[in-house]
């Protein structure tokens, strides 16, 4: 998959959080350049970046013939001050977040643990964001903005909506975005009901034919997305 302009940051900041968790100890080895682009579908050139970014760090150091190792304590080497780093934005607290969130689950997320793996006091947070409630708004609201608007067939929208269920599952304990009618509001239930048991360990594709048979009976859209006029269902 893809990933934005600014990909290199990303990586480093899910390996960042892996870190910061102790899945990656100290001394472990962390991802290989070769392995980053496997695993994130990048330019061998954006996985050294990535890379380079935790060096600076002294998250990261590298043996020659070994690899790339955790640092001691995942903390900055001594003797070693690490080159300065890019001002602290609420797009990169937010970013780190949801990848904490994608990765370890919304229990792992926490204002400390954010803090560890962005590398600064928890308290410079609270400059970008209010706290934890308003940090999962404003996750929940980047994710959304990657489905096009309402003008497409209700269907063909929730269809892209249930997708993000599927990459960002902790979507489902926030709050759902203002409905602003009764078939938005059924579409938005059905979604949020099917990601609740996705979340208990049902079978994904025996949720999409449920799925696919709710979207049928309420907006009239078929399995490509075509049709219906949007109205709600009698």
């Amino acid at each position: 998959m893809k990933l934005p302009a600014m990909d290199y940051l990303r990586i480093a900041a899910e390996l960042r959080a892996r870190i910061a968790s102790g899945e990656l100890g100290p001394g472990e080895k962390v991802p290989s350049t070769r392995r980053i682009t496997q695993e994130w579908g990048v330019a061998m050139a954006t996985a050294g970046r990535a890379l380079a970014v935790l060096r600076e760090e002294g998250l990261v150091r590298t043996v020659p013939g070994v690899g790339t190792l955790v640092a001691a304590d995942g903390a900055p080497r001594r003797g070693r001050r690490p080159r300065a780093r890019v001002a602290l934005t609420r797009e990169q607290v937010v970013r780190t977040a949801i990848a904490i969130a994608d990765a370890r689950g919304p229990a792992a997320l926490s204002m400390r643990s954010l803090a560890a793996a962005l590398g600064v006091p928890t308290m410079m947070l609270y400059r970008h964001v209010p706290g934890k409630a308003g940090l999962l708004v404003l996750m929940a609201e980047t994710v959304r903005a990657e489905v096009p608007d309402r003008a497409a067939c209700p269907g063909a929208v929730a269809r892209r909506q249930w997708e993000l269920y599927r990459r960002h599952p902790w979507l489902v304990a926030t709050p759902p975005p203002a409905d602003d009618t009764p078939l938005t509001a059924s579409v938005t239930a059905l979604l949020r009901g099917l990601a609740l048991r996705l979340g208990e360990g049902a079978e994904p594709a025996g949720l999409e034919g449920a799925l696919e048979f709710g979207l049928e009976r309420l907006v009239g859209c078929g399995a490509h997305g075509h049709g219906g006029d949007g109205g709600a269902a009698g």
